[in-house]
């Protein structure tokens, strides 16, 4: 496949990694607090002293009846930092009443105090249950409490002596809920810009977009194709002239020393152009392409044929006609002529029908004949699209060289009706579209519809052009790359994407 090359699997893998890493670091930190988790952290833990504090961070009381020299106020916190609620049934089953353990090490409690958030009225009833809180020797005893999530309540605890943060224990809950300390933060810490996990990840993906922003850089260094020189000569379709016009400019940019001039008056006269050329040259491939609305005619034994994209047409009906779709039947008996006057439409006026069409070399008009009325238009009748010079003709038709004076005179005279390719009606007035049994042209619904006014679009050359000629250059610069992205802003499908590859192949 054309874009399995070196660099597209390093930015996919390198894109595929980013992605990964992301969704490895959310998921780690979601199944890490995904279960029960209790959680404490000491706010403080400070040594009293009488008298004069001598000690920086100790509180000096003045009153040796308050508590004994050498006594510590430690503040912790409890709290549900996980996912799910803890309940009764995560504490151990030794009584009804007792629920956390809390041990200082060796330091006797002599005395500690709750304190419960206002909002927590359920955590302070079940504080004040059975014998509630109380102190036994070292330790702090709690009965059973119920916490939500991120629901925490905080004990200050004076002890008998100094005790370090490690050396708390906390007891009475089950193996199931994962009982931790958090590390304390005081008003003069600084919380961290980044956790470890989104420090990591942030590092992971600028390695990651880093990268790929070198692969953009270095594709875009040398172009994105094998560039050649010289003077290279696009004819045939006007339909797909506005693409092809603006890849020639991006293509002239890209490599220096290579002319490309885009001349299209229709998709027969750039046949004919390329067989003639052909014959004339002699001497190997003439650097011409001529594209065409659909294959070429018979007779051409020479030209080479690549599929490069599906191309859309609808019909124009002057805006004072107020139809918005004809059925397949309808637009055949217009043109046969069976059908004169608008009147004869549902909702149409007493207007006289106007047939505005293209010349014998408009592959616009072969595609319409072929796809849409499967047969040939009448013959020409009028000059000035207006007047009928041939009294005996069943419709007033005329003919005329470009797509830009079709619409021009469509949108001029009442009663008008014409074709041309889709993107060219935007942005004119006087005019709209028309759909065919309902159906209107749409790309994006190409696949699935069977909108009939529709057609391949070939870039025919003289025979096998040169690997290194710009005539080869320029089809692989058309059919795949950038050139798929500007044909389809143009509002045609490039064959070469899936979608394309399978209506191309169809025929």
């Amino acid at each position: 496949m054309d874009w399995v090359t070196a660099e597209n699997v390093i930015a996919v893998v390198t894109a595929l990694l980013g992605v990964l890493v992301s969704a490895g670091v959310v998921a780690y930190e979601r199944l890490q607090q995904r279960g029960k988790r209790l959680g404490y952290r000491v706010q403080l833990n400070t040594p009293l002293r009488e008298g004069v504090a001598e000690t920086a961070g100790t509180l000096t009381l003045r009153d040796g009846d308050i508590t004994e020299n050498g006594s510590t106020l430690v503040l912790l916190r409890i709290e549900n930092d996980g996912q799910r609620d803890i309940d009764h049934g995560d504490y151990l089953p030794s009584t009804d009443s007792e629920g956390l353990k809390i041990t200082f090490s060796d330091k006797d409690v002599k005395a500690v105090v709750a304190t419960i958030p206002q909002e927590a009225e359920d955590v302070r009833d079940e504080m004040r249950a059975g014998d509630g809180l109380r102190k036994r020797g070292t330790s702090v005893l709690l009965p059973k409490v119920s916490l939500e999530r991120k629901q925490y309540f905080k004990l200050l605890v004076m002890l008998s002596g100094s005790v370090t943060e490690r050396a708390i224990q906390i007891t009475g809950i089950r193996d199931g809920v994962d009982v931790h300390r958090n590390e304390s933060m005081s008003v003069d810490d600084r919380t961290p810009t980044f956790s470890p996990a989104a420090r990591n990840i942030t590092l992971v993906l600028a390695a990651c977009v880093v990268t790929l922003a070198a692969i953009i850089v270095a594709r875009d260094a040398p172009p994105p194709i094998g560039c050649a020189r010289g003077t290279l000569k696009v004819t045939g379709s006007t339909a797909f002239a506005p693409a092809v016009r603006e890849l020639a400019d991006k293509y002239q940019k890209d490599c220096e020393g290579s002319t490309i001039v885009v001349d299209a008056h229709g998709s027969t006269a750039g046949i004919r152009a390329l067989d003639a050329a052909g014959k004339a040259n002699g001497k190997g491939a003439p650097a011409v392409v001529a594209l065409s609305d659909g294959r070429k005619p018979g007779g051409y034994p020479e030209l080479r044929e690549n599929m490069v994209a599906v191309s859309l047409f609808t019909l124009v009906l002057n805006d004072r006609i107020p139809v918005e779709n004809l059925t397949l039947d309808q637009v055949r008996a217009i043109y046969r002529g069976e059908i004169d006057n608008w009147k004869q439409i549902p909702g149409g006026p007493d207007r006289r029908i106007l047939l505005v069409s293209r010349d014998a070399n408009s592959g616009t008009r072969e595609v319409f004949q072929r796809r849409v009325l499967d047969r040939n238009e009448p013959a020409n009748s009028s000059r000035d699209c207006e007047n009928r010079d041939d009294r005996e003709a069943l419709v007033t038709r005329c003919e005329l060289d470009s797509t830009a004076q079709v619409l021009s005179t469509v949108a001029k005279l009442p009663g008008a009706i014409g074709y041309t390719e889709l993107r060219a009606v935007s942005g004119q007035k006087g005019l709209h579209k028309v759909a065919i049994d309902g159906r209107v042209p749409n790309v994006d619904e190409i696949g699935a519809s069977t909108y009939p006014y529709r057609e391949i679009e070939y870039a025919y050359t003289w025979g096998e052009p040169p690997a290194d000629s710009l005539t080869s250059s320029f089809l692989t610069y058309l059919r795949q790359g950038r050139g798929q992205d500007v044909i389809r802003t143009h509002g045609h499908l490039p064959c070469a994407t899936p979608k394309g590859l399978r209506i191309c192949g169809e025929g």
